[in-house]
């Protein structure tokens, strides 16, 4: 199974064009979306080719979820933790955006390495947004406690009018609920079958240190006093289990990613598997084709038919004309 990558490989790409013709000042105007609808905006003016703005669009958040500033609680410590005083939040943002950023290319690291690594983490500005409140949950889980003035469960935005929700009740795991919901019924289908394997992979010796993970088609006890509609799920409800050993040290990054991208990483697969399932059927049909083709019988060949001789009926008059002139 592939797993997504957290940096945006156009926006890595884009920062390390400028750098490299960082003299040459070239105006950019880039706009792009990525999965889940999260839209970029990369500008540089060639009065100022040291200065880049990166502004950034989330998902739209349902009504029970909590944006504060039209942010996720502890985005902006998150930013000023990870990018420092290379990145300066401009406030308001630009018009149609959530997050903009104001780069100083000038005060990138000499050092290539150091540099390559915080231009990932700037691409990876999705991460730090959206994945902001999980790690702070996360966080807490690893020190066995529980994070202050926290709701008995949190909605954290990874679609567009959908969350996921996180039960932080407990010093020793945090419950992790996706409600998985497909727009197409195929997807649907695909979807609940891979989920089912997906649960039973995690009873293999290779995995014993995995979370555990749970699918069921009804909502979990944890979400007692849910709305409806934020339950509402045709493809079933995939609980995870974290415990501490899960966010320990460097784990806690790629945790806060895989939970962040969870539902991407189903969605991809669910398409890739109807792509193949696709392909084969394509294959078959060839096949089927070509078998009936080679079945045809080949083309008769006329038979041709000996020639025979015709008399023709004569009458008295006739006759007697001929037997005169003989």
């Amino acid at each position: 199974m592939i797993l997504l990558q957290s940096h945006s490989r156009f926006l890595l790409q884009t920062l390390l064009n400028r750098i490299q013709n960082l003299e040459k000042c070239i105006e950019l105007d880039h706009h792009w979306v990525e999965f889940d609808d999260v839209r970029y905006h990369v500008q540089v003016s060639m009065k100022n080719p040291h200065i880049l703005l990166l502004s950034l669009s989330l998902p739209t958040p349902p009504l029970e979820t909590v944006f504060v500033g039209g942010l996720p609680f502890g985005a902006i410590e998150a930013i000023k933790a990870a990018y420092g005083v290379i990145v300066q939040i401009l406030d308001p943002p630009r018009d149609g955006f959530n997050l903009t950023l104001k780069l100083n290319l000038s005060k990138l690291p000499q050092d290539e390495d150091q540099r390559h690594t915080l231009l990932v983490k700037i691409a990876s500005v999705r991460e730090v947004v959206l994945g902001a409140p999980l790690r702070v949950i996360l966080k807490h889980l690893a020190s066995r406690t529980v994070a202050p003035d926290i709701d008995q469960f949190v909605a954290l935005v990874h679609r567009p009018n959908e969350s996921f929700f996180l039960v932080p009740q407990q010093a020793e795991k945090v419950t992790v609920v996706f409600p998985m919901r497909f727009k197409d019924s195929i997807d649907t289908v695909l979807a609940t079958s891979f989920l089912q394997e997906f649960m039973e992979s995690r009873r293999t010796a290779g995995l014993s240190n995995a979370p555990p993970c749970l699918w069921s088609q009804t909502p979990p006890l944890e979400l007692k006093g849910v709305t409806d509609d934020a339950l509402s799920a045709n493809a079933g409800f995939v609980t995870f289990v974290i415990l501490p050993r899960h966010v320990e040290g460097r784990k806690l990054d790629r945790t806060v990613w895989n939970l962040s991208t969870f539902h991407a990483y189903v969605n991809y697969h669910v398409k890739c598997s109807e792509g193949f399932m696709h392909s084969r059927m394509r294959r078959r049909v060839e096949s089927l084709i070509q078998a009936l083709n080679c079945a045809k019988p080949d083309q008769e060949k006329t038979k041709k038919t000996p020639q025979t001789r015709s008399f023709k009926r004569l009458n008295l008059k006739d006759s007697r004309t001929n037997s005169s002139s003989s």
